[in-house]
């Protein structure tokens, strides 16, 4: 009787753990606008490969830097998101100026070229909460 019980409870529990950690982790999006940046002195401080909370960017990372309001939606420094038209993952190690909002910018190493071909952006991102 035990056994039955138990494979009662197994057979019962599963789909109802499935369907909560699926609600958990559920996919949300937004659009934002979305530029590129470099780790180079123009464009942040003297020492511009070391992001706002310490880590150090190189060339080839999928990393970005989102705008302080994004901060309070829960992109905080190790987030990982997807970008529309963009390849793969990319992670939130660095913050904008908090003059900006709905704003994200693609680390693009030191190819500033690369960087102003991109442009600025309307985009869909995607994360899981």
């Amino acid at each position: 009787m035990r056994v039955r019980g138990f494979l009662l409870t197994l057979m019962l529990g599963i789909p109802l753990c499935a369907a909560m950690c699926a609600a958990e982790s559920a996919e949300r999006s937004m659009v934002v606008t979305v530029t590129a940046f470099n780790s180079v002195p123009s464009q942040t401080d003297l020492n511009p490969s070391i992001a706002a909370w310490g880590d150090r960017l190189k060339p080839g990372m999928k990393a970005v830097a989102v705008s302080r309001d994004l901060l309070e939606d829960g992109f905080t420094r190790g987030t990982t998101l997807r970008i529309e038209g963009m390849d793969g993952e990319y992670v939130v190690l660095d913050k904008i100026a908090s003059r900006h909002t709905k704003r994200i910018d693609i680390y693009m190493g030191t190819d500033v070229q690369k960087a102003r071909q991109f442009g600025v952006r309307q985009l869909r991102i995607y994360w899981n909460d």
